[in-house]
Parts: structure tokens; sequence; C-alpha cells
């Protein structure tokens, strides 16, 4: 059997698996992960160093995994994402959340400038960030974690929200456009730095 027809029948297989036979969870997942490529953009585990993908690794299981169930409804456009999820149904979106959320979120051990971390706390303060994302910015079951992600995607996120061009969250929209640029910048970096 050639390589390409191993890689395929491996591929069905593993996609057809039922995952409650004998084999563990973890292992299921870690296969996905293997066949969808997912390390190849958000790193080892999820803890991406890449600064504009987000870090999966300890977000939390709910907000990954209806995050994934928005990119394949299309409700989260991404032309990676989507085309991936697509691919997924409801049990393997919930393992490959499960899986993340179970690993350690990474330190990136990034800083913010005084003026910015100001400036961010400030805009943040004005938001009203602290009543969804909680006090420290680790959110929750349905929030996502803010604290630590990368300033580049955070910056990116919001700024999205900010134009309608991520859709999932019309209240983050409404929020975002009475921002101006510069405080989602400065924002973006209180918030990794946190």
């Amino acid at each position: 059997m050639t390589h390409f027809k191993t890689c395929v029948l491996t591929i069905l297989l593993v996609l057809s698996w039922n995952h409650n036979a004998n084999a563990d969870e973890a292992e299921y997942a870690s296969i996905l992960i293997q066949l969808k490529q997912c390390t190849v953009c958000h790193g080892e585990n999820g803890a991406t160093l890449q600064p504009t993908i987000p870090i999966l690794s300890g977000q939390h299981f709910y907000y990954l995994y209806v995050q994934l169930k928005d990119f394949k409804s299309g409700l989260r456009k991404n032309e990676i994402m989507g085309p991936i999820a697509s691919q997924l149904e409801k049990p393997q979106m919930k393992l490959l959340a499960k899986y993340f959320s179970e690993q350690e979120w990474p330190n990136l051990g990034y800083r913010a400038d005084s003026a910015a971390e100001i400036r961010g706390e400030t805009a943040t303060g004005a938001g009203q960030c602290v009543q969804c994302h909680l006090g420290g910015y680790e959110g929750d079951s349905r929030i996502p974690r803010l604290a630590g992600q990368h300033p580049e995607y955070l910056l990116s996120t919001m700024t999205d929200f900010k134009y309608k061009k991520r859709l999932n969250s019309a209240a983050k929209s409404s929020l975002f456009a009475s921002y101006n640029e510069d405080d989602i910048k400065a924002m973006s970096e209180y918030l990794a730095g946190k």
C-alpha cells in the first residue's frame, strides 16, 4: 500500500472511530491534533509562539468549543480555521477543546511599557472588562482568558470587533466601537502583560 493510501486510510479510520472504544480520549485528541495540524500554527500543546495566533493551551473548554462551532457554522470567519472546523463533528470539537483546556497556560513574560499600561488599565476599566473577564482577566468557562495572550493577537481581535469583521459577539462590537485605535492598542499591551 502506498504512503498516500496509508495516510488516507488512517485519516478515515480516526475520523470514523467511536471515541467510546477502549482508547483514551487524550490519545484520540492527540491523533486529531496531528491530523488537523493544529500544532503547525498553534504550537506544541497549543502554546504558540507566533504572535498573531492565539494561545489555546489552558484556555477554557467551553469557550474553545464554541469558537470551533462558530468557525464551522461561519458565524466566526477565518480562511484557515473555517475549512478545518468544517471537517469536525461535535465529539471531535469537544475532545480538542478538552485537550487544549487541560494544558498549562504558558508564561510569555510580556511587559507593556508604563504609558501603555496606564492607558490600557484606564481603557479596560472604562469598559468594565472585569465584569466578564474577571479581575485578573483570566475569564471563566464561557469567557476567554485575556491575561497573558499575545498582544498582537489581542489587538487584531479587538480591532476586528471594532470594525465588525468578527461577528460572533455583538456586545464586543458595540463596546469596541467606542474606543479609538490607540486605546485598543494600549489595552492589548496591558492585557498581554497581566
